[in-house]
């Protein structure tokens, strides 16, 4: 009988933060209502299903990264309601990739104009396409590899803006179609600039959280 394998990065332990990958094929074929199904039922875990159909199984992140994530709600929220031309949501949105992901980055943006198209069915759903902006935040226990090319698939499949941040190495990974891969040392701020228009992130506090 076929079994499905469990993988865990060798990383050190922190049982808040750990991440495992399910590969189902060829014993498992979920569709896309299974899957949403099976995140509606786990809804205390983040669940991704990469493109080659394996899932990602995210529990709860520990408090310190908790605190870096609603930092970056907060200042990507306030700039897009101020702007005005599109929405930020936060790693609880799914996106349906263009390769056939089902991705949940730790912030995104994506243009009215884009939704604007979509049904409401649609819109209940994982959006069927990519944002326009992401920002993925590493945790103590994410791979570097991985992040990266989760960074590429965005980047692959149209999203025009992605920001990987790093705060143990105090970096940022600047992520746009046809360009090279731009690394940012220990910057206390970075620019949307041209693709969010008037949007600094402030990383003070990404760095040093007021815990």
């Amino acid at each position: 009988m076929t079994q499905a394998i469990l993988e865990q990065p060798q990383t050190e332990p922190h049982k808040s933060e750990s991440l495992l990958k399910l590969h189902l094929r060829p014993a498992v074929e979920l569709t896309d209502d299974q899957f949403l199904a099976l995140c509606s039922i786990n809804g205390d875990l983040r669940l991704e299903r990469t493109a080659e159909g394996d899932l990602i199984v995210m529990p709860p992140t520990g408090f310190t990264t908790g605190t870096r994530n609603s930092e970056l709600s907060r200042q990507v929220g306030n700039w897009a309601k101020a702007d005005g031309r599109g929405l930020a949501v936060g790693c609880s949105t799914g996106f349906k990739l263009p390769n056939g992901a089902d991705r949940s980055p730790d912030e995104g943006w994506v243009l009215r104009t884009r939704l604007a198209e979509l049904t409401n069915e649609q819109k209940e759903r994982f959006l069927p396409l990519a944002p326009d902006f992401v920002i993925e935040l590493k945790s103590p226990t994410d791979l570097l590899k991985d992040l990266h090319a989760k960074m590429e698939e965005y980047r692959d499949c149209g999203v025009r803006l992605g920001w990987l941040i790093d705060p143990e190495k105090r970096q940022v990974q600047i992520y746009r179609p046809g360009s090279e891969v731009e690394t940012l040392e220990n910057p206390l701020e970075v620019s949307g600039e041209p693709e969010l228009p008037g949007f600094v992130l402030d990383l003070r506090e990404i760095w040093e959280p007021n815990l």
